[in-house]
């Protein structure tokens, strides 16, 4: 019994030892193991992947991509990742409408950020104020960065980098936009081709980019008459949209186009069944820019089938959207405004201390020149006190009084001629500005935004970056009337011309009309188109009618 015992105490023993090395096997694996988590979860995934996704949510549902964005911002401190997924952010709140906060995140900087950026982000940077501009129908303004960004042969020549290629496609698509609205087809159509030329499809981005192009394509297509390969166009965009990921929003913005077909073919049903397919892709999403437009063309569609049910409802929704919609652009542009005017102010200050600091690097290098000639000329005074003898020293001082004084003569005429040409210059600017005014003006009646119902003087001066005051003197002394006169006319002529165009509009009510004009009211419309055009609306659609048949 001892015997066995003493071997099962040796057993025991060896079997402790294998435990305790099998143990430390485990737990030198389980560390191993520890340690290769913590490393993988230091290193996140490729933030370019993740941007992508959040840039793809930005088209399945904004508040998703918001919400997805803001954790990635809080986990990032990468100050360029976090100006890109700001943009994204930005860009979410405009689909929803709401544009002061689409700016206000925007224009966010944070606590310590790096006043020197790569070109790319300072590239970046100018393109997103530039969508920003066009977000809030600002167009001029944001045509006018973009021609500068692309002017940039720097630019191009760091184009083989996938995040400056992709921006200058959205470059080149917001500049599309831009003439579009100035009905610029043709250059529009140019910078469409010339985006598609930087997708490069790698990724859902690019994809999403190239499909926007195609839809927009279409628009201007169908606005050029070419009815046919417009219709082409999106049946195929449409079939690409199937094949991808679920897209809510380009959904509905392929069949809101795609309804613009059969409107114009007058067959109304299909053009409300397309709307009601593109309606029903986002009807639980918050995309109030695009929805707006669905009711719109809904009220308009139904109001040609005369069902006025139809019609009413969705003219309120319209209505109601667009009045919240207005409200929201107008609120976004005195921010943008202000904030522009904080940034201007900023660089005037900036400028102001450069100048002092410009100045005294001057009055230093001044002085040291001053006593480097004093001690020159000490120097130059001591080496002639043994040239005593030398008598026509201070005849050649009395020599060189007189060029100085010629000098001095001189550069008093020639501040006087500089002082002339300034004042000359000054009496131009007056001129050249109104000039630039005018031309601006020009412009804007190529589009039809004087047929917002909430267009004002201060909502137009913001929109041409023209001071008020300067807007309102323009108008009176070359258009011949204030304002409001200038903008009535302007709409009444555009309505006169649609019933003239497109004899859709004859069938329309006189109280649509008016609301369509941007009038507040029926009695308004017909008094400020009794006196443009000299006939009540009602005679004036009677004469057209009557031409029309005969």
């Amino acid at each position: 019994m001892s015997t066995d015992c003493k071997d099962t105490e040796k057993m025991s023993t060896k079997n402790k030892l294998f435990l305790k090395t099998i143990l430390k096997r485990n737990l030198l694996l389980l560390a191993l193991l520890l340690f290769s988590i913590f490393i993988h979860g230091q290193s996140s995934p490729d933030f370019t992947i993740l941007a992508d996704k959040a840039f793809q949510k930005l088209y399945q549902n904004p508040d998703d991509c918001i919400s997805y964005s803001q954790s990635l911002l809080i986990s990032d401190q990468n100050i360029e990742h976090k100006i890109v997924l700001q943009n994204i952010i930005s860009q979410a709140y405009a689909m929803k409408g709401d544009y002061v906060q689409s700016v206000n995140i925007s224009t966010q900087k944070e606590n310590g950020e790096k006043e020197e950026l790569s070109y790319f982000m300072q590239m970046f940077g100018d393109y997103n104020l530039a969508d920003q501009y066009q977000n809030l129908d600002l167009y001029n303004q944001s045509q006018r960065i973009i021609t500068t960004l692309l002017s940039d042969n720097k630019l191009f020549k760091k184009s083989e980098n996938p995040k400056v290629k992709i921006t200058i496609a959205k470059l080149y698509q917001l500049q599309a936009l831009n003439l579009g609205i100035n009905k610029n087809y043709v250059s529009a159509l140019e910078n469409f081709n010339k985006s598609d030329q930087f997708i490069t499809h790698q990724n859902e981005e690019n994809k999403i980019i190239g499909i926007e192009n195609k839809i927009f394509r279409s628009s201007y297509l169908m606005r050029q008459n070419k009815l046919e390969e417009a219709k082409k166009l999106l049946e195929n965009t449409i079939y690409t949209i199937d094949k991808q990921h679920n897209s809510s929003f380009l959904y509905a913005l392929a069949y809101e186009n795609m309804s613009r077909y059969f409107f114009l073919k007058q067959d109304y049903t299909t053009s409300i069944q397309n709307l009601e397919k593109g309606l029903l892709q986002i009807d639980d999403l918050p995309y109030n820019g695009l929805k707006v437009k669905i009711y719109e063309s809904l009220a308009k569609s139904y109001l040609a089938l005369h069902n006025d049910e139809k019609h009413h409802y969705y003219n309120k929704l319209y209505m109601d959207l667009r009045t919240k919609l207005d409200s929201s652009t107008k609120e976004g542009i005195r921010y943008i405004v202000k904030l522009v005017e904080t940034h201007q102010a900023q660089n005037i200050e900036f400028q102001k201390q450069n100048e002092s600091k410009k100045l005294w690097v001057l009055l230093v290098s001044i002085s040291l020149i001053i006593m480097g000639l004093l001690l020159y000329f000490f120097i130059e005074t001591r080496r002639n006190i043994d040239l005593k003898k030398q008598l026509d020293f201070f005849e050649k001082q009395k020599k060189w009084e007189q060029p100085i004084h010629i000098t001095i003569s001189e550069s008093e005429k020639q501040i006087n001629t500089i002082d002339k040409a300034f004042e000359k210059e000054a009496n131009k600017i007056s001129k050249e500005k109104e000039d630039e005014i005018l031309k601006k003006l020009e412009e804007w009646e190529h589009t039809d935004r004087y047929l917002n119902k909430n267009m004002s003087l201060s909502m137009l001066s913001a929109q041409m970056g023209v001071n008020t005051k300067y807007l309102s003197e323009v108008i009176n002394n070359n258009k011949g009337k204030n304002f409001n006169g200038y903008i009535n006319e302007l709409r009444i002529n555009h309505i006169a011309h649609l019933l003239k165009t497109d004899f859709t509009y004859l069938n329309y009510k006189v109280s649509y009309l008016a609301e369509f004009s941007g009038f507040s009211s029926h009695s308004a419309f017909t008094t400020v188109f009794k006196s443009v055009t000299g006939m009540s609306p009602n005679i004036y659609i009677q004469e057209i009618s009557k031409n029309r048949l005969s």
